[in-house]
This record gives structure tokens, sequence and C-alpha cells, in this order.
């Protein structure tokens, strides 16, 4: 049964303003430079309800408010360019990848994360040591809220992200104390590999507290295995629960996941969006552009499943869709025979619109029973994030979002890169 609400909203009013830079224009290369890393991808959808799908990127949203908070003293560091993919898994909602560590390497199953940049193994599969394993003495602990996600010693190690690319003398966390992670299909999760900012591994060595450990994307550049310091990251719209269907490249975007060239914008400078992945953006909705985002600041984060909108343009998208919250999934929904209805949502990054189309807004419909969904009705995959706008982070576009976008982040100029490319305009989650 959907459940009606209420909400009045001004939204045609003016959102709060935020800093923002003018777009950086550069080619992008048509083929792959000869130094780069392509690591595969897997997504993983633990399809046990909806319901815990919400929470989870709600509680994500919390965890990366707080560790916003506590980063307000830390200093960015600026970091400077060969490149290489690597294929990736989408766990409860994730994308996951294996990695090997030490010589001969051990494979591990890491979440790749774009909003946490420390790498760390040991949540399940212990860490096996080798020649190249060096201890460092020192503690590491990353604190997710009021959960303690993980703790263990920081260790240096070989990582290998694809054959015959390792990075040597990377700074890994080994588990003594983690939380379970597992995937939709019961794969055990070893732990994360973050590309996010460096600035966001400051405060996780315990007795250095004012120190930075290199991301694999850092020492991959400084190691020469790559030409660029930046990461290219595709995923495309699935309707089962676990496909392979991601890349994560190494040192330049790979052009054969894009259409056209990438467009660039600067890291936001607003709020707590400044500390990880962030662009400023506003968003309207239908042929006659209402309202539902004036330029604000957000992030673009891996580790988030839905389309997160601040509280009140969450209700100006709702009041424009006629959508009604579904108390058995809890996503908003519509009856199947309104979908006609539903219009384009547009994303202006910089000086270029993004159209996330009607089918991208929706949840797949071969699985809604797995969301304890009905056949009789669409599912829409844009969730409240329990926050005004205004409050430095307005909106996260997460996995769905990102499905039918590519994206590129170059930690060496601060700059995000977005294209278009076969799965935007994809009708795939609405076909039967």
């Amino acid at each position: 049964m959907l459940q009606m609400i209420t909400v009045v909203l001004l939204c045609s009013r003016p959102a709060l303003m935020s800093l923002s830079v003018a777009p950086v224009s550069r080619s992008t290369p048509t083929s792959l430079p000869p130094l780069h890393i392509t690591l595969q991808m897997t997504r993983k959808i633990n399809v046990t309800g909806m319901h815990s799908m919400i929470i989870k990127d709600r509680i994500r949203d919390r965890e990366l408010r707080h560790r916003a908070g506590s980063a307000q003293t830390r200093q960015k560091r600026s970091v400077t360019e060969t490149s290489f993919s690597v294929t990736v898994t989408d766990a409860q909602n994730v994308y996951v990848a294996t990695i090997g560590v030490g010589i001969p390497p051990t494979q591990y199953i890491v979440v790749v994360d774009t909003g946490s940049s420390n790498t760390w193994i040991g949540a399940n599969r212990p860490y096996t040591k080798t020649n190249t394993s060096q201890s460092t003495g020192l503690e590491v602990s990353i604190p997710y809220f009021d959960d303690l996600l993980f703790s263990g010693e920081e260790y240096s190690d070989t990582v290998t992200l694809a054959p015959g690319h390792a990075v040597q003398h990377q700074g890994i966390g080994v588990a003594s104390s983690a939380q379970n992670l597992s995937a939709g299909d019961g794969t055990l999760i070893d732990g994360i590999l973050g590309i996010g900012p460096t600035h966001l591994t400051q405060l996780s060595l315990m007795l250095e507290k004012n120190a930075t450990i290199p991301t694999v994307t850092d020492n991959a550049f400084a190691q020469r295995l790559i030409d660029i310091r930046e990461v290219g990251i595709s995923f495309e719209p699935a309707t089962s629960p676990t496909v392979k269907n991601g890349e994560l490249s190494f040192g330049a975007p790979d052009p054969r996941r894009f259409i056209g060239e990438l467009a660039y914008v600067p890291i936001t400078m607003t709020g707590d969006a400044s500390n990880f992945i962030g662009i400023d953006q506003s968003i309207t909705y239908g042929a006659s552009k209402i309202p539902i985002l004036s330029n604000s600041a957000g992030i673009v984060d891996t580790g988030t499943s839905l389309l997160l909108l601040a509280s009140d343009a969450l209700g100006c998208y709702v009041n424009a869709t006629g959508a009604i919250l579904d108390p058995d999934t809890g996503l908003y929904a519509l009856p199947e025979a309104q979908f006609v209805n539903l219009e384009s949502l547009y994303f202006t990054i910089g000086e270029n619109t993004y159209e996330l189309t009607p089918d991208a807004q929706i949840w797949p419909r071969t699985l809604n029973a797995a969301i304890n969904g009905t056949d009789d009705n669409i599912y829409l995959i844009v969730g409240d994030n329990h926050h005004l706008s205004g409050s430095g982070i307005d909106f996260t576009l997460g996995l769905v979002w990102l499905e039918r976008f590519y994206f590129a982040y170059n930690s060496g100029t601060s700059q995000v890169g977005f294209a278009t490319t076969q799965f935007t305009n994809s009708t795939v989650n609405w076909g039967m």
C-alpha cells in the first residue's frame, strides 16, 4: 500500500548560494596512454530489502558529515601524473574489486570507495605476510560515526592492482577489529580500496595524527606506473544482483567507456562537500525546468547506493512527480501506468547539463520482488538525506546516477570530469 504524504514547499525559491569556480576544458585522449592500469569491478546488490539500503545510505551520509567535521582542521594537500584499469563488484549495493597483497600475492576482495582514502584488508581473509611485508609499528583506526568500522596495524606492502601492475611500499591497514563485511550473494569482503582525496587519511594513524598516507593512486604515480594522478570510473545499469560491469582506470579515463569528451569542473570550495569529491550543481525537472535545487554543493560517492537530495529539494521532486512513499520498500513510488508521465531530471554541472532519464530514475523492475515491491508499481531511486539545503552536502550522486555517466577524479588538479555513455539513455530498468 502506498502512503500519501503532504509536502508544502516553495520549490521556486532561490537556494542558498555556493561558491563556484568556472569549469575547465581540456581534451580527452582517444586511446589509453602507455602507462595506465585497468581494474575490473563487480556489482553486488544485497536484495534483502531496500529499507536496509536507504538506512545504509543515510548512515553513510551522517558518517561523511561527521568525518568532514573532524577534517575542518586538516590542510588539504595538492597532489600531482601513467594509467591502468581494475574490474569492480557492487556489495549491499556496492562495487568490489580483487587486489593482490604481498609477493606472491594473496587475493583480497575490497570495496572501491571514493568517500575514503585508506586501503585496508583483514575483515575476513587474514593478512598473509611475505618478504615484502613491513610493519610500521603504528596503530591505525578509521571511525565511521558511532561505530568503529576498522582498527588495526599499518603495514607497508606490495599491492597488485592488475597483472603486471604492482604498487610497492603501499600503506595498508591490517584489521585487528573490523565489522563483518559481505556482499549480497554471500561473498565475503576483506576491506576497502580508498581512492578519495589523500587528506582524508589524516587522523587515521593513532600516534601521528597529522600524517597522511599516500593513496594507491599517489604511489602508482610516484613510481611511474601511471602518467596522470587520475582515476576513471565506469559503471553500468544492471538487472541482476551480481554482475561484473564496472571498470576502474588508473592514470587516465578510458575513452572506450564514454561518448565525446569529459567536461571537468573544480572540486567545490563549499562546506563539508569540499573535503570529499565534491561539486557544485543545480537540478531541474521536466521540460518546464521546475526548480528542484539551485546551485549547491554536494558529493559524488561510490559508497552511496541512491541519489540523495536535501529534504526540501526532495519535496520539490515528490511534488513534481506525484510520487508517494511506499512503506514496504521505503522508496517513493508511482503506479505503473504513471511511468509515461515521468520526466527527466537535469543536472547542470559547470557549463554542461546532464539528463537523468525517467528510466534512470526507477529501480529495475525485474528486481521489484527482491525489494518487497509489486509488479504494478515503479519505485524511484531518489531519496531523502534528512538535511535541509545549505547544510554543506545538499546532494549525493550515488551508484544509480554513476551507472549512467562516466566519472573521472583527477587528484593532481583537484578536478572532476563527467561524460555521457552508451547507457545514459538505456531503458533497461523499465524493460521486462
